[in-house]
């Protein structure tokens, strides 16, 4: 039996879920672990899939009273690897915060991030093959919420015989799916760090991921979710990843790096891309066009948007009263317009009317949502300080 940085997972679990028990096997390929349920699994909004598979991956040590356990849930686009390990030495998308000694210390810690169910990087998505008939899910996959993303996030810390985390850590789509995590469990962490993110979509976010989407599905080539490999909607992956990474950023990073510089000003085309910003952007989308999958994109995107933790409550107090923390930090930034800054505001005065401590930072950073990605010299010290003080 293969040791999980000191946690011995058991290769026939029964995982009870918020509506099934679901017999469970983990099998290991490379640094990523695979919860794989040989069962069906059920969808908050009532479908479900013949089978599921979680990946995820750990660093650092489970202790013996499994108390210390920390786990990533993360957003849209990125996969479980989020730091390098003996089995995976390649950089991981949040290096810089993980290891030993970083701001989420592996010496102290036993580090879990879950790759989100819907996702195209390990986890069941859309594009899966559905064992019952031998095709891509695409458009047959069942409408996919956060909560269902929450619900394969308990089946691996069950696995890992966790009751209870020492932290959860979310941001971006994280927070929010952490904060589903919580609400169906309401003690499963004692510690809580919410890194720009909401309690709920708003209609500015909500525009630009629907205009996103819309970039998608007008493609020729989407094709109703039938694309192919060879016949890929590239130009409407490329559109919306340029919005999105317009979203992602701040006016004023955009304004110091690139100003109005002319790459070509004497540019063949006449409406071609004469600046360099106009440029970056290209760059930028073309790498993302193959490495995610339209359908995956579309479903994670709108389970963004349908998130409300106040949706079936009187208000935004009463659907936050039943969650049971020791503390929570929430970190924001106060360049970013797509998870601005009054919803980190939101967040941190919720958890502190209920009597939960709670700290809001906002740090002064230029480059707006994407800051914890790419600002490591504000966000290490932000998370570090939390991190490090906790029981």
């Amino acid at each position: 039996m293969e040791i999980i940085g000191g946690a011995d997972p058991v290769p026939n679990v029964s995982l009870h879920t918020m509506n099934e028990l679901i017999q469970a096997t983990t099998v290991r390929r490379g640094a990523t672990w695979y919860l794989v349920a040989e069962e069906p699994f059920r969808f908050a909004s009532g479908g479900q899939i013949p089978r599921v598979e979680v990946a995820y991956e750990t660093w650092g040590t489970l202790n013996a009273e499994r108390s210390n356990g920390v786990l990533i849930l993360t957003g849209l686009s990125p996969d479980a690897h989020a730091a390098s390990s003996k089995e995976n030495p390649e950089d991981g998308w949040w290096e810089p915060m993980i290891g030993p000694g970083k701001p989420i210390d592996t010496d102290r810690h036993f580090v879990i991030c879950v790759n989100s169910l819907g996702s195209c990087k390990g986890s069941t998505g859309p594009s899966c093959t559905n064992p019952d008939s031998g095709d891509q899910y695409r458009l047959s996959f069942p409408d996919l919420v956060l909560q269902d993303i929450a619900s394969t996030a308990q089946m691996v810390l069950k696995s890992l015989g966790i009751e209870q985390l020492r932290a959860l850590v979310g941001p971006s789509m994280g927070g929010m799916s952490c904060l589903a995590l919580m609400k169906q469990i309401p003690d499963i962490s004692r510690h809580f760090l919410a890194i720009s993110t909401a309690a709920r979509a708003e209609p500015f976010g909500i525009a630009i991921r629907s205009l996103q989407r819309e970039m998608i599905v007008r493609d020729p080539h989407w094709q109703d979710g039938a694309y192919t490999i060879d016949d890929w909607p590239e130009n409407g992956m490329r559109l919306a990843r340029k919005l999105g990474m317009i979203s992602y950023r701040s006016e004023p990073e955009w304004r110091k790096r690139f100003g109005r510089e002319l790459q070509n000003r004497y540019n063949e085309r006449l409406f071609g891309m004469h600046f360099s910003v106009e440029s970056y952007l290209e760059s930028a989308a073309r790498k993302f066009i193959r490495n995610f999958d339209p359908c995956c994109y579309l479903y994670l995107s709108r389970a963004i948007d349908m998130y409300d933790i106040s949706e079936g409550y009187e208000n935004m107090e009463a659907a936050f009263a039943d969650i049971r923390l020791e503390s929570a930090r929430v970190i924001g930034v106060d360049t970013d317009f797509l998870w601005p800054p009054h919803q980190q505001r939101e967040i941190c005065q919720m958890f502190s009317g209920h009597g939960i401590k709670c700290h809001l930072e906002m740090l002064p950073s230029i480059h707006g949502h994407d800051s914890f990605l790419v600002d490591y010299k504000r966000f290490c010290p932000a998370v570090g300080s939390y991190l490090d003080n906790l029981g």
